[in-house]
């Protein structure tokens, strides 16, 4: 007899993947680990250690913040999340593996993320970081201003003014 997969049993492509580096590189998928990851999953703006453990016990899940940061600094060690220098704020990386500079957009007013890679503005900066003596190990950049709906909501407001 087959069983089907219901909705519910279906893992997204990102936690899938996720659960694949985690195990090849020698780490176990625990409780703690994969609730961390749904959260980040099912957000698109940044969390804080707090905002995810808050966002559990709306679940009835409970996970001391101290178990969540070190949980978040493993992702980060393996490129599953990251954590934004202008906020202090963890987001996922959704881009997997791709090769170039992870670049991350952020709305100031209500807190969006949006990651891009872009291969040739990585070499570019590699080559200007040359240039002048310095020899990069990692690139991390961060643009802060308005998504496209705050900035129409902006306009608004200023029209209605």
């Amino acid at each position: 007899m087959q069983h089907l997969a219901t909705p519910s049993a279906i893992i997204p492509p990102v936690i899938q993947y996720s659960i694949q580096l985690l195990q090849g590189q020698g780490y176990k998928v625990t409780k703690p680990r994969r609730q961390v990851l749904e959260i980040l999953n099912r957000t698109q703006r940044l969390l804080s250690p707090y905002d995810i453990q808050r966002l559990l016990r709306r679940q009835d899940k409970h996970l001391n913040h101290v178990t969540i940061y070190r949980i978040l600094d493993l992702f980060c060690s393996l490129n599953l999340a990251y954590k934004l220098l202008s906020t202090g704020g963890f987001v996922k990386c959704s881009l997997g593996n791709k090769e170039g500079c992870h670049r991350f957009m952020v709305c100031r007013c209500c807190g969006a993320t949006q990651e891009f890679v872009d291969q040739q503005l990585c070499l570019q900066e590699s080559k200007s970081t040359q240039d002048l003596g310095f020899h990069t190990e990692y690139h991390f950049s961060e643009s802060s201003g308005l998504c496209s709906a705050c900035y129409k909501k902006q306009l608004q407001k200023q029209e209605n003014a």
